[in-house]
């Protein structure tokens, strides 16, 4: 015999069940949702950083022919003066940066890595200018691990060749200068008289030709650190152009955290 309680229990169960498997039926719905909008995010994430990645190496190949051409360039100058030891000097350092060039793939190095790439191509360039070329290098020591993206010091000490000592007669001299603060890297690379780079007016062929190696720079540093200050300032005056470089501190050990946060795989 079905007592009262029961009955008003088997109500409640009719009742409730249908209502618990109309909650149950909306989770799973929010949950698959839920689900469909993480795979989504997730692959607008991989193809974001594909893009990036590509990106930053249609960025890096921009850079490098200007430094293959010059350098044959200040080859083919010390060929027709029948400079012979200087040539093949030039021909060796010539092939100690194409060996570099193909082996290095990665997106940053340390300052040690990247002044000795520069040196390659300023050994040439003492060759091709001689007495005429003074360097000065003023490297904080503790900076030499730290890491910076590829050809950047390349980079900036190239343009101050092609826009400033090559328009100029007389004296070149080239003062390249590297410290940190407690967070960041700064670089100053300061060349004399050279021609002004306006990298704002995009619509001027000779002035985007010149402001091209900047604007790079720039673009890179906005990929790899898009949350930092890091920034490129370029400022000229009569006495020569000073190009300031600032980036987040990096080495080797935290290598990977740019790397997990901005991937560039190959």
């Amino acid at each position: 015999m079905i007592t009262l309680e029961n009955l008003s229990f088997y109500i409640m169960i009719c009742v409730l069940a249908p209502l618990i498997g109309a909650f149950t039926i909306l989770f799973l719905f929010i949950f698959e949702k839920k689900m469909e909008a993480l795979e989504t995010k997730s692959r607008q994430l991989v193809l974001q950083q594909e893009l990036q990645r590509n990106k930053f190496e249609i960025l890096s190949q921009n850079i490098q022919p200007h430094f293959f051409f010059n350098t044959l360039n200040a080859i083919m100058g010390l060929a027709r003066l029948d400079r012979k030891p200087e040539l093949i000097h030039a021909l060796e350092t010539m092939s100690k940066f194409l060996k570099r060039k193909y082996v290095i793939n990665e997106s940053l190095a340390t300052i040690a890595d990247e002044l000795t790439y520069t040196s390659y191509y300023l050994d040439i360039q003492k060759l091709r200018y001689g007495d005429r070329l003074n360097i000065s290098k003023n490297i904080d020591p503790s900076v030499m691990q730290m890491l910076i993206p590829t050809y950047v010091i390349q980079t900036l000490v190239e343009n101050s060749f092609k826009h400033g000592f090559e328009k100029y007669a007389g004296p070149a001299s080239l003062i390249m200068t590297i410290s940190a603060t407690e967070k960041s890297v700064m670089m100053d690379i300061w060349n004399s008289k050279s021609d002004s780079i306006d990298t704002s007016n995009t619509h001027d062929d000779e002035n985007h030709r010149k402001g091209i190696g900047l604007q790079n720079i720039k673009e890179r540093l906005q990929i790899l650190f898009p949350s930092s200050d890091s920034h490129v300032e370029l400022v000229t005056d009569h006495e020569g152009t000073t190009v300031h470089v600032k980036w987040p501190i990096y080495y080797e050990d935290n290598k990977g955290d740019v790397k997990h946060e901005y991937t560039f795989s190959r």
